[in-house]
């Protein structure tokens, strides 16, 4: 869809421009009920960036913005703040107070303002219709092959590196932890990864993406990165993180020595996963438990 709008915008000589809202709208309406972020508002402008969008309108989604009729919102925001002359939609698209605009009363509106409106039909992956949800799906289960071919690319998370407990540190396993922008992630468990942002090629590594339920009582979710055959202090630097395979569920040990051992278990199967380089599959089925 983005690929297309760059291409019109070429084609007619205008400015390729993206719309969203923050927060999500069902975050405002129902926070305990949205669906989890698949990236932070920062990933969102590098994506779209990287796919030739030169700029994006943010729309405030608040008590007011919520209230706005779809007429208002077709003339304060694309005719009146972005001039709009080509506008691309997907099939399903509904806008304004009580989802009031869809794609007939954008033509309508387009012939009067001056502008085209297009409608792009789904896409799908082997009858799947590719969308957020279907990616949140499959994340949830725990399988990143077919997330990775939803999206064209392994899921990632991006975030600064910041000071955590140091237990990793403590325990022979120095980690590091990746700041969060949102308490709900996509995925839980025990992860192969690669790190980019810190060398010219990705760093091998093994996350821990969950609870902690070992050291912590009713914690927030973490991201803790063990980098292989890595000791450098990367605190303050932002990285992105890039889901591989997923090696297990998160477990509750009775004691530190036993998450220790299959700390050490966890590492060990992600070399495995790199010796075996492009031959290793998404998921693999690792025991949860030490032996």
């Amino acid at each position: 869809m983005l690929r297309r709008l760059v291409e019109a915008a070429s084609q007619r000589g205008l400015v390729p421009c993206a719309i969203t809202f923050e927060p999500h709208p069902r975050e405002f309406f129902a926070p305990d009920k949205a669906p989890a972020r698949l990236s932070s508002l920062r990933e969102k402008l590098q994506m779209l960036g990287e796919c030739g969008i030169a700029h994006v309108h943010i729309c405030a989604f608040n008590q007011a913005f919520s209230q706005l009729s779809a007429e208002t919102f077709i003339e304060r925001i694309l005719v009146a703040s972005l001039q709009t002359r080509f506008l691309l939609i997907g099939d399903d698209f509904r806008f304004g107070a009580r989802r009031g605009g869809d794609f007939a009363m954008l033509q309508a509106y387009g012939a009067q303002s001056g502008f085209e409106v297009a409608a792009m039909g789904s896409v799908t992956l082997d009858e799947l219709r590719i969308s957020s949800t279907a990616v949140r799906e499959a994340l949830a289960a725990g399988d990143l092959d077919l997330a990775g071919r939803l999206l064209g690319r392994p899921y990632s998370i991006s975030g600064r590196v910041v000071d955590g407990d140091k237990l990793g540190r403590d325990i022979g396993f120095p980690t590091a932890n990746i700041q969060l922008k949102h308490n709900r992630p996509p995925l839980t468990g025990i992860f192969v990864v690669q790190v980019r942002g810190l060398a010219d090629a990705p760093l091998p590594g093994v996350a821990s993406l969950g609870v902690r339920p070992t050291v912590k009582e009713n914690g927030r979710p973490v991201l803790e990165v063990h980098l292989l055959d890595f000791d450098r202090s990367i605190y303050g630097q932002h990285v992105c993180v890039d889901f591989l395979a997923r090696l297990r569920d998160e477990e509750k040990y009775p004691d530190l020595p036993t998450l220790i051992h299959q700390i050490g278990r966890d590492a060990e199967n992600a070399r495995q996963y790199f010796r075996a380089g492009s031959q290793a599959p998404a998921s693999l089925a690792i025991p949860a438990k030490p032996d």
